[in-house]
């Protein structure tokens, strides 16, 4: 949880827990996960990976592609 998570956990309405609960993991992601994709990625198991996107986000997009979070942009 960043500075930035919890400023979103205390905005108004419930838009952040909503995107949380119905992410297929259902938590908030930790900085050792992310930090541990990084390590990945820079580690040996990763060389011949190249030029694609990694999502780090615990099934968001997921959920947002399937319709199962639909985000009301204002």
């Amino acid at each position: 949880m960043t500075p930035l998570a919890y400023d979103e956990f205390n905005a108004p309405g419930n838009t952040y827990q909503n995107m949380i609960d119905c992410s297929a993991v259902r938590r908030a992601g930790t900085s050792d996960e992310i930090a541990a994709a990084g390590a990945f990625l820079l580690g040996p198991d990763a060389g011949f990976i190249t030029g694609t996107d990694l999502l780090i986000d615990g099934g968001v997009i997921a959920s947002l592609k399937s319709g199962r979070f639909n985000l009301r942009v204002r």
